[in-house]
């Protein structure tokens, strides 16, 4: 029989394992900090693709849509040198498997136009690497209520479920520092149930993603010097995707705990989709309708609508993080609190809109599905 590889367990790692294993969320921040400025300073000298501002666009100035790179090279790089010592699972090489292919079509896109139905297609491709990896719906578990999920039924929920959470994460990074701040929250509440769970690989991934996302913030913070660019932003999703249904697959949370945990996003996208679709608008369409676009555009600017979506992902993750210990009539009533305050912001959004003076927010040209975050509205309220 073949040895098994070594596996990290709580007060069974060898001496070398414990130095690696603490090094690599702080290999993966300051590599993350590094590239991003080596990034954003190889832009202003002309090198790299750029996001132009047009009459669709709320910043200025020309800037550099590279900084994916940044984010997934430093998550990548500590967690590929563990697991050249042994310490990987299978789970993460078919993670890693549809991560590249999402992130190169995604920055090929970054440099030039893809055609829409190009990247659908390598979303539903990055989407059945992770299903073939084992890593699928298969149960609705609620508060109190478990079904087993018919095995075709399970399987389109899991694909409709990582193409959108992809596409979702691209939509929502429309302002500085605004999805690199989900990454660092929502992927924070997953490391914590992973390390608390007793399943360190998993939180070792989570945490250096945190800590990439991190790093990534000394450029993106507003007003902001690089972009994710749709490899960054489709890369996080995916990642988001993959992990939440990881985490189910190990028994650490049921998977409308990742949801909590990243609700901010998919609460957002997800109702302005819905209503878009209402509306019989076309939903392939860039536009200016998300909550927190609203609230740039109705006069908040960058860092106070930032800086309230950061107090309210900080909340999803703790609530995210102490819900799998509730008792199931105390989850019931967690999930009944965040769903009246995600509906008292919505009613807020649009008060704060009539009290402003009105801005357009009107839709704007198409490229197609699966758009670009580089096509985006961006507040420039903190740019020179």
């Amino acid at each position: 029989m073949n040895p098994e590889p070594p596996m990290l367990v709580p007060g069974n790692l060898h001496g070398m394992a414990l130095p690696i294993l603490a090094a690599a969320p702080v290999v993966s921040l300051f590599l993350s900090a590094f590239v991003t400025g080596w990034l954003s300073s190889n832009a202003r000298a002309g090198r790299g693709p750029m996001d132009l501002p047009n009459h669709r666009s709320l910043h200025s100035i020309p800037v550099p849509r590279t900084g994916g790179l940044a984010v997934l090279t430093s998550v990548l790089a500590p967690l590929l040198i563990l697991a050249g010592l042994g310490v990987f699972a299978l789970e993460y090489a078919w993670l890693c498997a549809a991560l590249a292919l999402v992130a190169t079509i995604s920055f090929l896109d970054d440099l030039g136009d893809v055609s829409p139905w190009t990247r659908l297609l390598a979303h539903l491709a990055g989407a059945l690497l992770l299903i073939a990896g084992g890593l699928h719906w298969s149960v609705l578990d609620l508060p109190g209520i478990m079904l087993t999920l018919p095995a075709l039924v399970g399987g389109g929920l899991t694909l409709l479920y990582i193409v959108w959470m992809i596409n979702l994460y691209n939509f929502m990074d429309g302002m500085d520092g605004f999805a690199s701040g989900m990454a660092v929250f929502g992927f924070a509440a997953l490391a914590i149930l992973g390390w608390s769970g007793g399943e360190p690989l998993f939180g070792l991934i989570a945490t250096c993603i945190v800590a990439a996302a991190a790093g990534f913030l000394r450029g993106n913070y507003p007003p902001a010097r690089i972009f994710l660019g749709d490899a960054g932003s489709s890369g996080l999703g995916l990642l988001a995707a993959g992990l939440s249904l990881w985490g189910v697959q190990l028994g650490l949370f049921p998977l409308w705990t990742a949801w909590l945990a990243f609700s901010p996003f998919i609460v957002d996208a997800t109702w302005t989709l819905l209503t878009r679709l209402l509306r019989h608008e076309r939903v392939w369409e860039p536009h200016r309708s998300h909550h927190y676009q609203r609230l740039v555009l109705a006069g908040w600017g960058h860092r106070k609508t930032l800086l309230r979506g950061y107090l309210l992902m900080a909340a999803a993750a703790v609530c995210a993080v102490a819900s799998p210990r509730l008792p199931a009539h105390e989850q019931w009533l967690l999930l009944g609190a965040w769903t009246t305050l995600y509906i008292l912001i919505h009613i807020k959004v649009g008060l704060i809109e009539r009290a402003s003076t009105p801005f357009s927010a009107s839709a704007v040209t198409s490229r197609g599905p699966c758009d670009s975050t580089r096509h985006n509205p961006r507040s420039t309220s903190n740019r020179p």
